[in-house]
């Protein structure tokens, strides 16, 4: 039988800290003296007596939960958290509908960076700080779930990022409290740090702060329909910078000092991870350095480098319209949107270790057919790689190609043409944010769509970000069996 209790507390601590956080876009617009303010105030009060509720009388729960309950607890989160946050689309000075708001707030925690708003410059701050917020704790959040729920569901590999002695579950979770309470300051230190340089590099203090919430959760919302082409290329160079240090594995930066700095670059998939940044980028710069907009060669380089990384860490931030530049450039980008970044970044994507997983499954087997009786031994980064882990990151490809298939294919039907299905259900599905083509390309927006193609998105973004199997698990009847 489940035991309800630890997931009615963990839902009250959710309701709760949405009311906490919507004190934000509260006070921004008190600060600059609006009136949307009162827009924020009755569902602050709502999640809080709501939230305060459910806490007060479900605290003295045991928090030994079981598998079960884990997978049930990371979904119906990420849900609440995702109808929470909605409601201020809604009842703000902007007032989206219902399918609006919650594309709006889906593509926020999960950091895809979707919008169906134009005219951003026009809306009142608060809205805006909101939906970077909303990026920013997505942001946070995936890694925790990345890190430290997803290796116990043995989801698509994860399992291969345990820590030691991390088994069984009740004892592990003191080390997991000290492991998440670093990461947590090394992510809030790498922002205030990023708003810091945003702002001396020319960003104002209101944009520097949505902008560096939106960067190091490789988000991408900006508070401009231009997105980033409306900076110049100091700041575009920071953030550069910033979005590949949050491509990057965080439980490795946690492990980062002085005396090893290079630890880093010891890490098998960060190593790759810049070697194919650095090959897309050199490929697209020999082959469309003629199309590029900037005057100069350094200029059209970080136009390069930024758009390639934005691409691939799924950030979503555009500087130019990146398919004048011809179409091996669109569909490198394709292809980099299913790549993404580093497992235990705030990046979406299929993640590199998965495909080091996969060449080395490949080069295993043919070992095999080459000499039946021999042992062979692959490893990833020092550690013995198992036949679970093949197996999970084999049924995690076919599990992602699928949802990216039948999400293009219920896109078709709403009449929508080839590359915007396409585009539109990898962007989705590896929470990247722009497509391609003149609907939802980088000079395009959601806004368009009709509501069916909006919930298909919608779907596809939340099974992307939990990765499938967390979300697909509770459709088998024999889950809910004793």
């Amino acid at each position: 039988m489940f035991n309800f209790k630890p997931i009615a507390l963990v839902s009250g601590t959710v309701i709760c800290a949405v009311g906490f956080f919507l004190f934000i876009p509260l006070i921004t617009e008190l600060i600059y003296k609006t009136e949307t303010w009162q827009s924020y105030a009755v569902p602050i009060l709502l999640y809080l007596i709501v939230g305060g509720s459910l806490v007060i009388t479900n605290k003295n729960v045991d928090l030994n939960i079981s598998l079960k309950e884990a997978f049930v607890i990371t979904v119906i989160s990420w849900i609440l958290l995702t109808f929470l946050c909605a409601v201020p689309f809604v009842y703000t000075q902007i007032s989206l509908s219902f399918i609006d708001a919650l594309f709006e707030s889906m593509s926020g925690v999960t950091t895809t960076g979707s919008t169906v708003l134009t005219n951003l410059d026009t809306y009142p701050k608060g809205i805006l700080l909101w939906r970077s917020y909303l990026q920013w704790i997505g942001g946070i959040g995936i890694v925790i779930i990345a890190l430290f729920i997803l290796p116990f569901l043995r989801v698509g590999g994860m399992q291969l990022f345990h820590l030691e002695g991390d088994d069984p579950y009740d004892k592990f979770l003191p080390k997991i409290s000290s492991v998440i309470k670093k990461i947590s300051i090394i992510y809030i230190g790498l922002t205030f740090i990023l708003i810091l340089f945003y702002y001396v590099f020319g960003m104002s203090f209101f944009d520097a702060i949505t902008h560096g919430f939106t960067t190091i959760s490789t988000g991408g919302f900006s508070n401009y329909d231009q997105s980033f082409a409306f900076f110049d290329d100091k700041v575009l160079f920071i953030s550069i910078l910033f979005m590949i240090i949050g491509s990057l594995p965080f439980m490795v930066i946690a492990r980062t000092t002085f005396k090893n700095l290079f630890i880093i670059i010891k890490d098998h998939q960060v190593r790759l991870f810049l070697i194919i940044l650095v090959v897309a980028t050199t490929t697209i710069y020999i082959l469309a350095k003629d199309f590029i907009e900037g005057s100069g060669a350094i200029s059209k380089l970080i136009n390069v480098s930024f758009n390639t990384i934005s691409i691939i860490s799924g950030t979503g931030y555009v500087s130019e319209n990146f398919e004048n530049w011809g179409n091996y450039a669109s569909v490198l980008f394709l292809i980099l949107m299913f790549i993404g970044g580093c497992a235990g970044s705030t990046t979406g994507g299929i993640k590199v270790f998965r495909f080091q997983i996969l060449f080395k499954y490949i080069n295993l087997h043919l070992k095999r057919i080459l000499k039946p009786h021999s042992v062979v031994v692959s490893q990833f980064n020092e550690k013995k790689v198992p036949d679970s882990t093949y197996e999970s990151v084999m049924i995690f490809f076919f599990l992602y190609i699928l949802t990216f298939s039948v999400s293009a294919l219920l896109l078709s039907f709403s009449g929508l043409d080839f590359l915007t299905c396409i585009s539109g259900a990898a962007s989705a599905i590896s929470n990247v944010g722009p497509g391609l083509g003149n609907v939802i390309g980088p000079d395009g927006h959601y806004g368009g769509l009709n509501s069916y193609s909006k919930i298909v998105l919608i779907s596809t973004m939340f099974l992307g970000r939990l990765e499938m199997l967390t979300i697909l698990m509770l459709l088998i009847p024999s889950f809910w069996k004793d």
